[in-house]
């Protein structure tokens, strides 16, 4: 369930979670709010430290996926976006805007992500939803987010059992009515699964005494190390703050 970068004993993964999670949320709004390169550049401070810590590969590797997607940002926005021309390829135009607009959403998505990875990534999820308890997030929502983040993998497991079943009948997909009906037949089954699963999960948590509360024996306590760490992320974020006025 947890990540690999949540197994260890530094001084990050011993940070209180309520700190990290805290920080990784404003950390967020204020990044994503931004529109100036000042500003950006100052906000690119946690996420280098955090990668130096935790080492560049590890968090690349975790940032993969993003620029995959922003891949195809970039295929489209520079080309539609209206604005100066910057240079042409046939008949498409790019614009000096278009670059310029995908260009800070993708430091704004990779500052986000790596910096989430950093602080939230060092930490087993069980923590992470206990800190956003403390936090006094909906209750209804922390355990939306602990069972999506607990049951997704047993979906995509089903998903791949479904999909070798029709392999299975010599299924090979292709572009006709069939293909369409098959795949369609396969979320439908899928959905099903996940329905019936999470049923029989519920009757298995009310059994165990599963009353709308996870119940914890240990609670986190505030160290001086965690309110040292906690002020510096405040007055760093603060500094954010002041540069984007």
């Amino acid at each position: 369930m947890d990540s690999p970068l949540s197994q260890g004993d530094t001084f990050l993964h011993r940070l209180d979670p309520r700190v990290k999670v805290s920080a990784s949320f404003f950390f967020a709004v204020l990044v994503a709010v931004e529109r100036r390169w000042t500003p950006l550049a100052y906000a690119a401070v946690l996420p280098v430290l955090l990668a130096s810590f935790l080492g560049p590969r590890a968090v690349g590797r975790r940032l993969i996926p993003v620029n995959g997607f922003l891949a195809m940002l970039w295929l489209v926005l520079p080309f539609s976006y209206p604005g100066h021309k910057l240079l042409s390829l046939g008949p498409i135009t790019a614009t000096r805007e278009g670059v310029g607009w995908a260009l800070m959403i993708s430091i704004k998505s990779n500052l986000i992500v790596s910096t989430s990875v950093g602080l939230l990534g060092t930490s087993p999820i069980f923590h992470i939803v206990h800190a956003l308890h403390h936090l006094r997030l909906p209750s209804k929502l922390t355990q939306m987010f602990f069972f999506s983040f607990r049951y997704i993998h047993v979906i995509y497991q089903e998903y791949l059992r479904l999909h070798r079943a029709m392999k299975v009948r010599a299924f090979k997909p292709r572009n006709d009515l069939h293909t369409y009906r098959s795949y369609a037949y396969l979320v439908g089954m899928l959905i099903l699964r996940s329905y019936e699963r999470s049923k029989r999960i519920h009757q298995a948590m009310l059994l165990r005494g599963f009353r709308g509360t996870f119940w914890t024996l240990h609670h986190f306590r505030a160290r001086r190390s965690d309110i040292i760490v906690g002020a510096f992320l405040g007055l760093y974020l603060g500094g954010m703050v002041w540069l984007s006025l």
